[in-house]
């Protein structure tokens, strides 16, 4: 009982901050489903939700081609980051060298930077190699974006896992590569699993870049499509513009949902160190 009245306590607290959060979402949710002559109604809810907004808008916006797109994008900007990363955090936090205190700074530094402040020099370094209208080259260009953030956090994770697990593992004939792969990775899941969901929601919800390097409609990602959708456009039909946002946020809370015990995990092994 002393529990459960707890449990409760903590959802009446946290109850105005869940309602500020998730109230945009209602917002949205209910304009999407609203009729297009009821959109700029003040009512909350239609007088018949017009659930074939959704089928319209997947239709009229293109949605499915820019949903493939943002996938691809995220998912290979995701694993390209996490490959460069993972050796690179593993040397940052088991190896003492030359300039590896500067080298943590500089990781750190480089948050600083908005990626609009490079967009230029990115485009004409992409236009120059012929990558513009590419959407692996904006995989790329993400990945890139993200490895700093990505080793940043690996390296802290790494440090909490004990040595001497890789010390035995050495001792009993495995070589470095194996004993990182079969022993160190493991215990390293909600770390890797934690950077790869920060990394994934950083590519997926990037506009900046993607607006910049991007050019014929079959390759732009969700967030462009969605733009489009209201940019230069004398009326707008915000029963699909909403439509499509909400849309566009279920891949995202579903992978959350999806990895939310790794995301838990990960969290609490950082506070432990």
């Amino acid at each position: 009982m002393r529990k459960l009245r707890r449990s409760i306590l903590y959802w009446l607290l946290l109850s105005p901050l869940v309602a500020v959060t998730l109230f945009p979402f209602v917002v949205m949710f209910v304009t999407a489903i609203k009729p297009q002559t009821e959109v700029h109604d003040p009512s909350w809810w239609p007088s018949e939700p017009a659930w074939g907004n959704f089928a319209e808008m997947w239709q009229a916006t293109g949605f499915g081609r820019a949903l493939l797109n943002s996938l691809y994008v995220s998912c290979l900007a995701t694993v390209g980051a996490i490959a460069v990363s993972i050796p690179a955090a593993y040397a940052l936090s088991r190896y003492r060298f030359v300039g590896r205190g500067a080298f943590r700074q500089f990781l750190l530094i480089s948050q600083m930077l908005s990626p609009i402040v490079l967009v230029l020099g990115l485009f004409r370094l992409a236009a120059g190699m012929g990558f513009v209208d590419n959407t692996s080259a904006v995989a790329g260009v993400y990945a890139a974006f993200n490895i700093a953030f990505s080793v940043w956090m690996l390296q802290s994770y790494f440090a909490t896992i004990p040595k001497d697990l890789e010390e035995a593992s050495w001792m009993e004939g495995a070589s470095r590569w194996r004993t990182l792969v079969e022993v160190f990775l493991p215990l390293a899941v909600p770390a890797i699993t934690v950077t790869a969901i920060f990394t994934f929601i950083n590519a997926w919800n990037e506009f900046v870049i993607a607006l910049t390097m991007l050019r014929r409609h079959e390759n732009y990602t969700l967030t462009i499509q969605v733009f489009s959708q209201v940019a230069g456009r004398y009326t707008v039909d915000w029963h699909l513009v909403m439509a499509a946002t909400f849309a566009a946020t279920i891949p995202v809370a579903v992978v959350f949902s999806w990895l939310q015990r790794y995301l838990v995990r990960g969290l609490a092994l950082g506070a432990v160190k």
